[in-house]
């Protein structure tokens, strides 16, 4: 039986500390988001009204809207807590009301017996009419016992009323509390209308230029298939030496990597989910996989990474350390990087002025290069991103943190 009680509170306990971590987690995604809407909202601002530039705005207003509706879950999220909470303390609150409201009862009953049943006079014949000396002072114990439980019962009603007042108090903060996220999910609600409106608005207007967009995605489809192929051959190539000296030495490709090597990969693996962003400041404006065209229906674009847009002038960093494999530039993609973490490898593309060379040891968020910002389209600074494990690419947005 015991053992079954203590399994109750441990696992009583990991409910506990798991909720505490989802709410944390949720704290967490919130305020991340909200940045990267003061971020989106400042590059929307500074885009100018082209073709090109609109179909960058629908970009950063669709993922405007994402990070919004990010805010709006944890906000309902937060707003479900204090709701338990409240309905927790209102139930408290009113046990406590039915305890006081007991032990007022019962102090009453014992003041109507003492004072209306028995009076002084009544108190001291009953231990003066005693047979004897020892029943007389087992009824003087018995009266001043009486009188202690009587005044036990008077403080015990008022720890009850401050106990019952601080409980109702704390039921006003949570109520006023519950009260002000509410009106915080009623503004955000209203933004992401507002949002959902612009974006509306200007796919209509770029739908009207369909034959332009689907010139401009063209071209823009073979420089990223371009890109793809050569960081697929770059990678393809280095996995095939390693291949090559496993089979050398009998080995699979993991055992052949040097203890530090090992020890990168392990760490790379366990922070899936915890990585640093390649950027200080970025919002990802073109997810990983197979992606419906942001105007144009029935087309899809297939991303083998992530796009991730920042202001103007920003740096690649390294999002865990490792050593430089590649540095190589592909004609309209400006240059790329490619960083071994063991059996993992990160690249980051779209760079000019890189700051690293083959061969380099990087550390966590080390500088890797600039980013480019496009002068035709307001100095527009987006960051190719993929991860890889051995030859098998990898959704990037699984391994950032949130």
């Amino acid at each position: 039986m015991k053992r079954i009680i203590l399994i109750f509170i441990e696992c009583f306990m990991l409910t506990l500390c798991i909720n505490a971590q989802s709410v944390d987690e949720l704290q967490k995604r919130k305020e991340r988001a909200m940045k990267n809407l003061e971020m989106t909202s400042n590059l929307i601002s500074e885009t100018k009204e082209t073709t090109a530039k609109t179909m960058t705005k629908v970009s950063l207003l669709s993922a405007e809207i994402k990070e919004r509706k990010v805010v709006i879950n944890s906000l309902n999220a937060e707003i479900n807590g204090i709701s338990q909470q409240l309905s927790r303390l209102r139930n408290e609150a009113t046990a406590k009301q039915k305890a006081l409201e007991l032990i007022k009862k019962e102090y009453a009953a014992l003041m109507y017996h003492q004072y209306y049943k028995k009076g002084n006079f009544d108190k001291l014949m009953f231990v003066l009419s005693a047979g004897n000396f020892a029943e007389s002072y087992r009824r003087y114990r018995y009266i001043q016992q009486y009188s202690e439980y009587c005044k036990k019962k008077a403080i015990e009603i008022e720890e009850a009323k401050k106990e019952l007042n601080a409980k109702l108090e704390e039921v006003e903060s949570i109520r006023l509390k519950r009260l002000e996220v509410l009106n915080n999910r009623k503004q955000e609600n209203s933004k992401l209308q507002s949002e959902k409106n612009k974006h509306s608005v200007m796919v209509s207007k770029l739908k009207r230029k369909e034959k332009e967009l689907r010139k401009e995605l063209k071209k823009q489809q073979k420089v990223a298939d371009k890109l793809n192929s050569q960081i697929e051959r770059k990678i393809a190539e280095e996995a095939r030496k390693s291949e090559k000296e496993s089979i050398k030495q009998g080995k699979k490709v993991s055992d052949i990597l040097t203890k530090e090597e090992k020890l990168v990969s392990g760490n790379f693996e366990k922070n899936q989910g915890r990585l640093p962003w390649p950027v200080e400041k970025g919002i990802v404006v073109g997810s990983f996989g197979i992606q419906p065209h942001p105007v144009l229906e029935r087309v899809t674009m297939n991303n083998k990474g992530i796009y991730i847009q920042c202001p103007s002038g920003s740096n690649a960093r390294a999002v865990f350390e490792g050593e430089v494999t590649q540095c190589f530039s592909i004609p309209g993609s400006n240059n790329a990087v490619i960083i071994k973490h063991g059996l993992y490898r990160t690249v980051y593309a779209n760079l000019t002025q890189v700051k690293v060379k083959v061969g380099d040891k990087v550390s966590l968020k080390q500088t890797i290069g600039k980013i480019y910002s496009d002068p035709d389209e307001d100095n527009k600074t987006v960051l190719y991103f993929q991860v890889w494990k051995d030859k098998s690419i990898n959704n990037p947005e699984n391994w950032l943190s949130h």
